[in-house]
């Protein structure tokens, strides 16, 4: 039994954006019915050229439908930049997280948005030299390479959860095996890769991100020591916020507004995020 998020169980039994919108300006698919997996991504941009609507149609289990409406809600009012930024990493944490084993699915999500923005753009997805290394799948060597880049994968059990290679008949484990050691080696050589920048977020965005943020990493915590805390206004990048319960009179409030609660936020949201307490 997979130890799902509340969100990830919400994103699944209640998913956003269902569907497929008729005349897109941009669609995408990737999967197929064969592997199990398989999802059709649709977008409309309004007169800015920001995302209007956009709808998913998924075959899969419970993590790719959730990463898939998880999606949609991520990239609702961006621009194609902006969303072309989004990762597989960000749709896993916008849902509180994933199992491991299920991360292929959030990745099945990236390469949809991927798809779909170069269907607007009229381009085609580069026809590389490639080679089909997991023939169960149809997993290529470049999706492996760029998997194994983007998530830092170590294991060929990690490259069958992000990827699925490597998921039947395991004949292609020395394969795989042989590139996360190349890959990593090149890596190596590399060093760090730039660490990529955040994304702009609408106002409507911030206040979503904000509030998910608070419900997801910040209260369960304050309320597992007795406190709570309460958003009361949001103005820019500064938060109000009150604290209840215990920590309305602890001691150590200050650090926990400052050190726990905005660190949180500038993790998840946005670097320039301020919170202020508001006292009765």
């Amino acid at each position: 039994m997979w130890d799902y998020t509340e969100k990830v169980k919400d994103h699944f039994l209640n998913p956003r954006n269902v569907g497929e919108i008729e005349n897109p300006d941009g669609a995408g698919e990737v999967g197929s019915l064969a592997c199990g997996d398989a999802l059709r991504l649709t977008f409309q941009l309004d007169e800015n050229k920001r995302i209007k609507d956009v709808k998913f149609k998924t075959f899969g289990c419970a993590s790719a439908i959730a990463s898939s409406s998880a999606l949609t809600e991520i990239i609702k009012g961006m621009t194609l930049e902006e969303a072309e930024k989004v990762t597989n990493q960000d749709i896993a944490n916008y849902l509180g997280g994933l199992p491991e084993e299920k991360m292929h699915c959030s990745v099945m999500g990236k390469e949809a948005l991927q798809a779909a923005i170069a269907n607007f753009r009229g381009q085609k997805i580069a026809k590389e030299e490639y080679e089909v290394v997991c023939k169960c799948f149809g997993v290529t060597d470049k999706e492996i390479e760029r998997a194994i880049r983007e998530n830092n994968l170590r294991t060929v059990e990690q490259v069958t959860y992000y990827t699925k290679a490597g998921g039947g008949c395991a004949q292609c484990h020395p394969k795989i095996g042989a590139l996360i050691e190349r890959v990593r080696r090149e890596m190596a050589t590399e060093g760090p890769p730039p660490q990529p920048e955040k994304r702009k977020l609408t106002n409507i965005q911030k206040i979503k991100l904000i509030e998910e943020t608070l419900g997801r990493e910040i209260v369960p915590a304050l309320k597992a020591d007795g406190g709570d805390l309460e958003l009361i206004d949001i103005d820019g990048n500064k938060v109000y916020v009150a604290l209840r319960g215990k920590c309305s009179f602890c001691p150590s409030s200050e650090f926990t507004l400052k050190q726990y609660v905005e660190s949180k936020l500038k993790e998840f949201v946005s670097n320039d995020i301020v919170v202020e307490e508001v006292r009765p």
